[in-house]
């Protein structure tokens, strides 16, 4: 009989937020796949989990495929882990379940923790449909990405380094506008998690004095949501 691929999410920043569930089976396993050894050594230390620990990132996974793809055919029960929250969110896990799919192989996704659900929620931004991007492409691409985004009527929702946010902010502005709301969140479920709400122009000039740290979610109000503030800002101002 077959193994089974686990893709186990783990806690974004909060060792507290891991699932029964998910220690259950991170236990249980033959063998852990992790994106970063060194990265995941820590938590998996502080749980008590000693399996066999192999990397699975995005330079080696299309050559460690095959080997994992056999491992599960003679029966091995593995479980993939990205360095925080949920594999195959812009994370490796992708290519690894495709593959396995097409070898008629048993995969189960537990859920779990993944950085953009508590920041949408946090926004205040519609919920009900919303666009999420991941990384934004770094060079090429980028300004197309940002046109087509413009006029996307859903919320919108990207992930961004701390080395590039004031960049991306400034491109915001260019392209959706500074008075676009936007809701920018950092370091989700750590010490110094914060969610700073307001135009391009006002997150921006927050950021522009007080640290720029950790990794960053972004949201955007939608085109629709904007035009219903702008809508409302105009009549405020007749009155």
């Amino acid at each position: 009989m077959s193994g089974k691929l686990y893709l186990v999410p783990t806690p974004i920043g909060n060792l507290e937020d891991i699932t029964l569930r998910a220690l259950r089976i991170l236990k249980e396993a033959d063998i852990i796949l992790a994106e970063d050894t060194r990265t995941s050594a820590p938590m998996l230390k502080h749980f008590g989990i000693s399996q066999k620990v192999y990397a699975h990132h995005q330079h080696n996974e299309h050559q460690s495929t095959n080997e994992i793809i056999r491992f599960l055919k003679e029966g091995k029960n593995i479980a993939l882990i990205s360095d925080a929250g949920t594999p195959a969110i812009s994370d490796p896990g992708f290519f690894l379940v495709r593959e396995a799919l097409k070898h008629d192989l048993a995969i189960e996704c537990l859920p779990g923790a993944t950085a953009f659900v508590p920041a949408l929620v946090n926004s205040g931004f519609p919920t009900d449909r919303f666009c999420f991007e991941g990384f934004l492409p770094a060079k090429k691409g980028r300004q197309t990405r940002f046109k087509a985004l413009a006029e996307e009527e859903r919320t919108i929702i990207f992930y961004e380094s701390p080395h590039r946010i004031m960049k991306t902010l400034d491109e915001m502005s260019t392209y959706f506008g500074a008075d676009r709301q936007t809701s920018v969140s950092r370091e989700l479920t750590k010490m110094f998690e914060e969610t700073v709400r307001g135009t391009v122009a006002e997150v921006k000039a927050y950021f522009e004095t007080h640290p720029v740290k950790g990794e960053f979610v972004v949201c955007v109000a939608g085109l629709e949501v904007q035009k219903k503030k702008n809508k409302y800002q105009d009549d405020e101002d007749e009155e």
